[in-house]
């Protein structure tokens, strides 16, 4: 997993994971939920599944459809069986309202399907976490391949 700073490269492009124009909001502007807590994952592939797993500092994951007790909602699951993600593999985790709860927030990556593209498949990973806001680079190569990274408030 490589960690990039942030390195202003112009004006936010949408559905990259990334805070392009380095002013702390992951893609803003694309119709994509934000907030002082954000993670976000993003990738190229149509048919490759890849999951982003967050579990908030109360040890509760993140899931589609509901909110959690710490205030954390996850948008979409793509690739989906509908057409949720309109061709675009870009899965959100972010804060509903309110005050981020502080402690850890352990965020996993994992590759359930190739989806017959070729590995590896290169993922980015964004996440804002109060002030901060981080990109990294994944690579996973086969089906339940998986990164954790734990970020703290």
């Amino acid at each position: 997993m490589v960690r990039r700073a942030c390195i202003p490269t112009g004006p936010e492009r949408c559905f990259d994971a990334r805070d392009d124009n380095c002013n702390g909001i992951i893609d803003e502007g694309c119709g994509i939920s934000t907030g002082l807590v954000q993670f976000a994952i993003a990738w190229e592939e149509p048919n490759a599944d890849v999951d982003l797993n967050v579990t908030d500092p109360n040890g509760e994951l993140v899931e589609v459809g509901r909110v959690a007790k710490s205030g954390l909602r996850k948008e979409k699951d793509c690739p989906g069986r509908h057409s949720e993600c309109r061709g675009q593999n870009l899965e959100n985790v972010f804060l509903d309202e309110g005050d981020p709860p502080r402690g850890e927030y352990r965020v996993r990556v994992r590759l359930e399907k190739l989806g017959g593209a070729e590995p590896p498949i290169r993922i980015t990973l964004g996440a804002r976490v109060g002030p901060k806001t981080y990109s990294f680079d994944i690579e996973l190569s086969k089906p339940e391949d998986e990164r954790e990274l734990v970020l703290e408030l």
